[in-house]
């Protein structure tokens, strides 16, 4: 639960953030204005933040990825182990026609492995330590060809379009309930004060995190189907008993994770939970993608 709330309280916190500081600097209410382009300026005004934001993200997600993990990136194989962890991405990359990722090695007790980057021929595959000291070589091939899956499927290109609609649509939305609020607070008169007041202002904080809070399940409901994909994938590349293994020995985490919240949504399994808090789970049970799996052959 401590992760999913970081999750959405780190989106929610951004729009929040974004709100209050246009807000004190007077472009909200300018965007907002009639007088200022009307629907147009606010749609233009809602797509930069919304769409720019989410692809910042992306752009700095392999940065991020390596600074916020400490991973190593193998530039010349120093054994046989790391040798192979190259060789086995650099055949997967070719099977699936996208260009060499970079690969890397991070430390942490469970097994994990994920898999980011701004395009399919500009990607990061990166794995932990626990992973390649409790996984046999078959089991940790179909995380590789998990992971090539993601980037060949351009996940995170679609996960941040997606991500970045929304962002926008939260925008737009709260700022016109906002704007039809403040109109209606001030009687219904024809508002040319070049501002807003306190009512357009609140109402636009809470909207902002009501519709912000079903964008995330909306964010979640793909990154969950998704990870069904790669799977696919994974059993392609490794063949489908190397990728039921792969899943079943994952269950050996507990659903526990230390990938930093950042890019937690990109690790091949995720925290574990149940109820309506399924809503924002950023990967589906294991079991499930087992049985799916399974169901395919």
């Amino acid at each position: 639960m401590r992760r999913i709330a970081l999750f959405i309280g780190t989106n929610l916190a951004v729009l929040l953030l974004l709100s209050i500081v246009c807000h004190l600097f007077g472009i909200d209410q300018m965007a907002a204005a009639r007088g200022y382009g009307g629907m147009t300026g606010l749609l233009a005004y809602a797509a930069v933040f919304g769409m720019g934001g989410a692809f910042i993200s992306l752009a700095m997600s392999k940065m991020i990825a390596k600074w916020s993990t400490g991973a190593r990136v193998i530039e010349q194989p120093q054994n046989e182990s790391e040798r192979w962890l190259v060789d086995t991405v650099r055949r997967h990359a070719q099977n699936a026609g996208i260009g060499m990722p970079e690969v890397a090695i991070y430390d942490a007790p469970e097994m994990n492995a994920f898999a980011t980057g701004m395009t399919k021929n500009s990607s990061l595959v990166a794995v932990s330590s626990g992973l390649l000291q409790q996984m046999d070589r078959e089991q940790v091939t179909a995380v590789l060809g998990h992971e090539i899956g993601h980037v060949a499927n351009g996940d995170m290109v679609t996960l941040t379009l997606i991500q970045g609609v929304l962002n926008t649509l939260v925008i737009l939305a709260a700022r016109i309930v906002g704007r039809l609020v403040d109109s209606w607070m001030a009687g219904g008169r024809d508002d040319n004060r070049g501002g807003s007041g306190i009512g357009y202002f609140v109402v636009v904080m809470v909207l902002q995190l009501v519709f912000g809070l079903f964008a995330s399940i909306i964010v979640a409901a793909f990154s969950r189907w998704r990870e069904f994909r790669a799977d696919a994938a994974g059993a392609q590349f490794a063949g489908r008993g190397a990728m039921i293994s792969a899943l079943q020995r994952l269950k050996g985490n507990h659903g526990e994770s230390t990938l930093p919240q950042t890019i937690a949504a990109f690790g091949i399994s995720g925290p574990l939970t149940d109820g309506l808090k399924r809503l924002f789970m950023s990967h589906p049970p294991l079991d499930e993608r087992i049985a799916a799996l399974q169901s395919a052959a």
